[in-house]
């Protein structure tokens, strides 16, 4: 079984159960009940990226792939606690009631969070986006996110234009679809998409995917941005990103990290650690040189670890090449 089956495996069958079940003040957002357009810009200063419908969102949060529900409440608490505001779920994960917990027990105000969750295309009504605002026990969700390219996703994105319409959702994004994929829902979009989440690591570095969104002002998120949990220490132990933390006085992980802030990347590590937690959002206080980021940037090999899922080189090329945003 590769690595692509198991986590769609995963996410396919939490969403069959649940089917059956039926730092303090680092960041403040001040949301719009309409949301204007805007020129996207990532903002490292203000540790803010300025989406295109004029909203803005942390360049760093929590993500919470593979953690249950009461891990999830526990990881949410902790990242709130140091400051995270960004915070990531998924229908599929199983996860939400979870998250919620942990975002009403740490006592942040609601309009300090942003919430970003998926909803599996394949089955899409708007009794599903009620749901999932009942098991997060919020209002509204800031982000909502199509999870993958599958079924009428299409006519799954029209139901989430409704749900903004309707003051349940602030923005739309899309999630592991390629360039022809986006190409087509921005042809029929009412609401364009703000933002794409892909996988996105030292060995799979998404330049060309980058390219493309910049051109399209759609932000780039990037998901396993330590290269996911089975393949962490691949990234951690490897000499050149050894060799820049030690110059740098952080950590392995902390020099990853800021590497996707100071390439232009939002930016999702996961982890059920509060130590972890903590580590991966003390990466304010340093920069990489131009020499280190050149060294990082080298180690791309185009690589994924589910080459199945998100953009593909060619296809991206293509639609640029259509759009004359090549020379």
């Amino acid at each position: 079984m590769n690595k692509l089956f198991t986590r769609r495996q995963f996410l396919r069958g939490s969403l069959a159960a649940m089917a059956g079940i039926a730092l303090s003040g680092m960041f403040r957002f001040p949301y719009q009940a309409e949301a204007q357009s805007a020129q996207p810009a990532f903002d490292l200063d203000r540790r803010v990226f300025h989406l295109s419908n004029g909203m803005q969102m942390p360049i760093l949060g929590l993500g919470t792939y593979t953690l249950m529900n009461r891990v999830a409440e526990s990881s949410v608490l902790s990242a709130l606690e140091n400051g995270y505001r960004l915070i990531d779920t998924a229908a599929g994960y199983g996860n939400e009631r979870g998250v919620g917990q942990g975002v009403q027990k740490s006592g942040v105000g609601r309009d300090e969070i942003f919430l970003t969750t998926k909803l599996w295309p394949t089955n899409v009504a708007m009794s599903d986006i009620d749901h999932r605002l009942e098991l997060l026990e919020m209002d509204y969700i800031d982000l909502l996110l199509l999870h993958q390219p599958d079924g009428d996703y299409v006519s799954a994105y029209r139901t989430m234009e409704e749900a903004v319409r309707q003051g349940k959702v602030r923005a739309l994004g899309l999630s592991n679809f390629t360039a022809t994929q986006i190409e087509e829902i921005l042809e029929m979009a009412e609401i364009p998409p703000v933002l794409l989440q892909v996988e996105t690591h030292l060995r799979h570095q998404q330049k060309l995917t980058a390219q493309y969104l910049k051109g399209r002002e759609i932000a780039l998120e990037g998901w396993s941005p330590l290269g996911g949990r089975p393949n962490t220490p691949i990234f951690l132990t490897d000499e050149t990103v050894q060799e820049i933390a030690g110059a740098c006085g952080k950590t392995p992980a902390q020099v990853i990290i800021r590497w996707h802030l100071q390439s232009g990347r939002i930016c999702i590590p996961g982890s059920s650690s509060a130590d972890h937690i903590r580590e991966n959002i003390d990466v304010f206080d340093f920069s990489l040189s131009e020499e280190e980021m050149e060294r990082l940037n080298g180690m791309d090999r185009k690589e994924p670890f589910f080459p199945e899922m998100g953009p593909r080189d060619e296809d991206t090329l293509a639609v640029m090449q259509s759009l004359s945003m090549t020379d």
